[in-house]
C-alpha cells in the first residue's frame, strides 16, 4: 500500500491528518493518531427534486410511537421510559462491568422479538451466561457474526423490534479495507445500523467497549451519530453499578440507573439511601449524611473525611467520588472563612459506597466532615447537612429542598440542616427539626458536638 493511499485519524476526536502527529491540533490530546487506509469514493448519482418528499411538522399522519419497556425499572427510567423504537442506543463501560448481562437480561424480559448478534462469544458460551441469570424466553434469537451484510440480511428475513450488537468493536463491513474496531470501521457500521433502524423502526442496543482514560473507544462523532449514549460505571472493589445517560435525545440525562452485581446477574436497587447508609458507623469523626439528587430522585449519602498531620513536606489531598479541584476550593475557604489550619494536614475525602457526585449541593456536608476529623469533634447523630458553599464562607441555597427533606424523614433522621434561603420559601410541615444556617462558621456550631 502507498503513502498515498494512508491517513492517521484521532482516535478521540476524529481529525484527519496525511501525516503522524504527536498531538491532535482538534482536541489537543497526545498520541491519539492511528493509521488508516483511505477509502476510495463512489459515484453517486443525486436524487431528483420529484423524488424529495417534504412532511409538514404537525402533519396529520404523524403516529405516537409507543416505547417498548425492558420491566427493569432502573433500565427504563434512564431510557426516559423505555426503548424508544427506530432509535439507536450505545452503552459502554469497562470490560467486566456487566453491559452484556444487562443487555441480555433487558432482552428476555422485553415482550417483543429479539436478535441478539454477538460478535465475541458463541451460541454455547451464550447459553451458559443465559443458564447462569436464570433466563429463558423464546423471543430470542442469537446470531454469532461479525459481517454487517449477514446481520442485515438477518434483520430484513425475520424483521425483529430490537436488535442487540455485543460488541460494535467486532462488527466490520466488507467493502472497507480497514480492520474490525478501527476507526472508519466503527463509524460506518454504526451509521448503516441508524439507517436501518430509522428504516425498519427496530430499535438497535450496541455496546461499545471504553479506552483507558474511560472514554467509548471510536472518535466522538459515534456519539454524535446516535441518539442515546449510556455509561456503566462501577468499581471492581464494590459489587454496585451505575448506569448514567450521557446523552439522551429522548429524555433527561440526569437520570441514574442503580444496580447490584450477584452470581445470578444485575439485580435493581429499589431505595439506594438504605444501601449506601447501611454499614456506617454510628459514632464516628468526619461522617456526615447529606441529600444529594440524581436526576429526580434523591439518594442520602456518607461523607467520610480524614484529616492527619502531614511529617513529609507537602500534604497530600485525595478524594475518592467528589472533584478533587473543588475539594481544594473548600479547604481553602475553611481555613480562611472558619480558621481550620489545613495546609499542614493531609485530607483524605470518600464518597462512600462507590458512587460519584458532581453537584455543589454536598459541599457544607464536606467541610462539615473535614472539620469533625480535624478537631476530633463528632456530628450530632441523626443528622442530615445540605447546601452549597461560595467563596465567601457563605451557604448558598440548592434545588428540590422538599424532596431531600422527605428522603431524610422517610429514613428516620431528627434533624436537617439547609441554607437560610432555602428556609424561606419551605412550604412543607415535617416531623424533622429544620436548622437554617447562613455561613460555614454557623453551621459547624449547630453540627458539631462541643
Amino acid at each position: 500500500m502507498s503513502k498515498s493511499n494512508i491517513k492517521y485519524v484521532c482516535s478521540n476526536c476524529g481529525y484527519e491528518s496525511i501525516k503522524w502527529l504527536g498531538r491532535c491540533p482538534s482536541c489537543e490530546n497526545w498520541n491519539t493518531f492511528l493509521e488508516e487506509f483511505v477509502e476510495e469514493k463512489k459515484k453517486y448519482s443525486r436524487k431528483k427534486i420529484s423524488d424529495i418528499h417534504l412532511s409538514k411538522l404537525n402533519s396529520a399522519d404523524y403516529e405516537f410511537e409507543k416505547r417498548i419497556k425492558t420491566y427493569i425499572e432502573e433500565f427504563d427510567r434512564v431510557l426516559g421510559g423505555g426503548l424508544m423504537p427506530g432509535s439507536v442506543v450505545l452503552i459502554g463501560g469497562d470490560p467486566g462491568i456487566g453491559k452484556s448481562t444487562l443487555v441480555l437480561q433487558a432482552a428476555a424480559k422485553i415482550k417483543n422479538k429479539v436478535i441478539y448478534v454477538s460478535g465475541e462469544e458463541s451460541v454455547n458460551q451464550i447459553n451458559l451466561r443465559a443458564k447462569r441469570l436464570n433466563i429463558s424466553s423464546n423471543e430470542i434469537s442469537i446470531l454469532t457474526e461479525t459481517n454487517l451484510d449477514v446481520i442485515f440480511s438477518a434483520i430484513e428475513k425475520f424483521e425483529p423490534e430490537v436488535v442487540i450488537i455485543d460488541s460494535i468493536q467486532t462488527i466490520y463491513k466488507p467493502e472497507l479495507e480497514n480492520t474490525p474496531g478501527t476507526i472508519t470501521q466503527i463509524r460506518e457500521c454504526t451509521s448503516e445500523l441508524m439507517q436501518l433502524a430509522k428504516k425498519k423502526k427496530c430499535t438497535v442496543l450496541i455496546v461499545g467497549h471504553v479506552t483507558k482514560e474511560g472514554i467509548i473507544a471510536g472518535p466522538k462523532i459515534l456519539e454524535h451519530i446516535v441518539d442515546t449514549v449510556l455509561q456503566f460505571e462501577g468499581e471492581r472493589s464494590y459489587s454496585y453499578r451505575i448506569l448514567r445517560a450521557h446523552k439522551n435525545r429522548f429524555g433527561s440525562t440526569n437520570e441514574i440507573g442503580i444496580f447490584e452485581m450477584h452470581e445470578d446477574g444485575l439485580h435493581e436497587v429499589k431505595n439506594p439511601s438504605e444501601i449506601f447508609l447501611g454499614e456506617r458507623e454510628k459514632e464516628i469523626t468526619g461522617s456526615v449524611i447529606t441529600a444529594s439528587i440524581e436526576g429526580t430522585r434523591p439518594i442520602l449519602l456518607e461523607v467520610q473525611a480524614l484529616v492527619t498531620p502531614s511529617y513529609y513536606g507537602n500534604p497530600q489531598r485525595v478524594a475518592t467520588g467528589f472533584d478533587y479541584r473543588r475539594l481544594s476550593i473548600l479547604l481553602a475557604v475553611l481555613e480562611k472563612r472558619a480558621n481550620l489550619k489545613l495546609s499542614s494536614q493531609n485530607v483524605f475525602l470518600n464518597i462512600a459506597g462507590g458512587i460519584r457526585i458532581e453537584e455543589p449541593a454536598v459541599d457544607l456536608a464536606i467541610c462539615c466532615a473535614i472539620a469533625s476529623s480535624y478537631s476530633n469533634q463528632f456530628v450530632k447523630s441523626g443528622m442530615v447537612v445540605i447546601g452549597e458553599v461560595g467563596l465567601g464562607g457563605e451557604v448558598r441555597s440548592v434545588n428540590n429542598i422538599e424532596k431531600r427533606i422527605q428522603e431524610a424523614v422517610k429514613l428516620g433522621f431528627k434533624s436537617i440542616v439547609i441554607p437560610k434561603n432555602n428556609y424561606k420559601t419551605l412550604n412543607i410541615k415535617n416531623s424533622i427539626e429544620i436548622i437554617p444556617v447562613e455561613n460555614v462558621t454557623a453551621t459547624l456550631t449547630n453540627v458539631l458536638k462541643a
